[in-house]
Formats: C-alpha cells, structure tokens, sequence
C-alpha cells in the first residue's frame, strides 16, 4: 500500500535524504558491469538483491542520526521501454522489474522506518535518451506517450511518488508530469544542468521550471537540480521557490569531462557537506538533500552532518 502519496513528508518542513550515485557506486566500487548503465537488473539474481540491500543500509543509519526522512528511489532510472528493449527484456519482464524494484523497497521501509525517520518511497524514471545530451527532443504528446507505461505500471505499485531524474528538456518534462498526473501519483521533476547552471539545451532553469509549471497547472509536487556540483548551480538556484531538491555530483567536472574519465572522481565530501549547508541557508524552502554521480554514503553523512549543525 502506498503511505505517502498524498501527504510527503518534504513537502511539510521534513528534511529528507536520499542515497548517492547508485550507478557510479555500483560500477566504479563494487566492480559489477552494468549494460547501458542499468541498475535493475540486480534485482534478479540473488547476489544482485543482496548488494543493493547492504547499498540502501549504509544510508538508513544517517538518515536515523541526524532525525531526517530519507527517500527511497527504486532501481529502475534506465527500466522504460527504449532500454530494456535494447537489453533484450520483454515488455512483460520490463513490468515485472519495476514492479519488483518497488516491493524491495517495501521491505527496506518496513524493516527500518521510524516516526522520526519517514521513508518515501520514490519510482524512479529517467530520460528516453541520454541524461546529459537531449538529442532528438520529442514533442510533449511523445514524451507522455512513451513515458506513461512506466509510469502506470509504477502509479499501481506502493510507490509514493515518481522521481523523474536527469531530465534534459522541458517537453520531456511536460510529458512526465501529464502522464504522472493522469496516473494519480505526485511526480518529481529533477533537471540536469550544466556548469553555467542552464539545462544542456541552454534554457534557464528558472524559465524552464515556469514553462513546466504553466504547460502543467503547477503539476509536479516540486522540482529538483541533479547532476551537478553545487559551484554549478546556485545562482541558477536562487531562492527558486519551487526547487526543493538537490542530488549533486560529487566532482566539479563537466559532464563531458566527466563521460571522458575513466576513473571516479569522488571530489572532497567534507567540502560538499559545507556547500550543502551554505544552500540550504540561503535556499529554506530546500527539503532534500542527496547526492548524483560520484557520490556515496560518505558524501551523504558530510552533508547531513554539515545541515544538522547549520540548522
């Protein structure tokens, strides 16, 4: 059953964390190969459901020591038709995983959640295309269109809400937040930006959130930055209103430096905890706080640690 889908906890002052950079996590410390940089296959092996376990472990004591919420996202950025088709799935075994990814979390949540520590359970999506290139922008019926079996499939799950990440384009944005909203599920919309703070199309955040709004009724439950160092974003970020969200890289890298190392560049988690609490000083109404691609468990108890002190 759903606990949270019409009362999310970030919404009313609670400061949620959220885990890092699963996928880098995965491939660059754990030494699994994931095709495509999909995640969901690890749900269907035992070795597999047992590393993601001991992942969302290392972040649920944070979450307890510092008194915050913490948000679950599910396994499934890359589970939409376009990839699993490319990785051989079924459309039945594509429903099946995302399906699955929910319930695991279901059971983290029901081992672990306490009253002072809420555990909103998010269905993560990501982009039909690259999370750092937009590429061929679909219009906003294609994007709805493409998007809305994922999206209905986790609406009829335990999922409190859908987590859209690293999304690259407003017409991508608009289509997940029609199709989430016709799914009666509060929907997320997280957009990548660049080191100028814009999103890799070169729109403004601020404009792109207004377009996303006014094509949409205010549609999303709130908006949220990813994919980028904090030295990236906070002019851009400037007291947005409805921007409550940050999952931030842990290098101040371009994406395309980035996309060219080899190597994880993990940047200095004590440094981005300090840059977290000067956000969240300036920004109030951010309410969760976490971590993208470089970053893991230690990032998130920096920053949590950082936030708790500044408060």
């Amino acid at each position: 059953m759903t606990k949270y889908r019409t009362r999310l906890p970030q919404l009313n002052g609670k400061i949620v964390l959220t885990d890092g950079g699963l996928e880098t996590v995965m491939v660059f410390q754990e030494g699994i190969d994931l095709p495509l940089f999909a995640a969901f296959h690890l749900l269907e092996s035992d070795d597999g459901r047992r590393r993601l376990r001991d992942y969302f472990d290392r972040y649920i004591p944070l979450a307890k020591r510092a008194g915050m919420g913490l948000l679950l996202d599910s396994a499934t950025w890359r589970a939409s038709s376009d990839w699993t088709d490319q990785l051989g799935y079924s459309a039945e075994r594509m429903e099946k995983i995302n399906r699955d990814s929910i319930a695991f979390l279901e059971d983290v949540r029901n081992a672990h959640e306490t009253d002072a520590t809420p555990m909103v359970i998010g269905g993560c999506i990501g982009p039909r295309g690259d999370g750092y290139d937009p590429g061929e922008i679909m219009t906003e019926a294609e994007a709805e269109a493409y998007h809305a079996r994922q999206i209905g499939i986790l609406a009829d799950t335990a999922a409190d809400m859908i987590s859209a990440y690293t999304i690259t384009n407003v017409p991508e944005a608009i289509g997940i937040a029609r199709a989430s909203m016709k799914a009666g599920i509060p929907v997320v919309i997280s957009f990548t930006v660049e080191t100028d703070g814009n999103l890799p199309t070169g729109q403004a955040l601020g404009d792109a959130v207004m377009a996303v709004d006014a094509a949409t009724g205010n549609g999303p439950a709130y908006f949220m930055i990813n994919c980028a160092h904090p030295t990236h974003f906070q002019e851009a970020l400037a007291g947005n209103p409805r921007i409550r969200g940050l999952r931030a890289n842990a290098s101040s890298c371009s994406h395309e430096e980035l996309d060219n190392s080899e190597v994880l560049d993990d940047g200095n988690p004590v440094e981005l905890g300090g840059q977290f609490a000067d956000l969240m000083r300036t920004n109030p109404q951010l309410t969760v706080i976490g971590g993208c691609c470089g970053t893991d468990h230690r990032h998130i108890e920096q920053i949590s640690v950082a936030i708790k002190a500044a408060a």
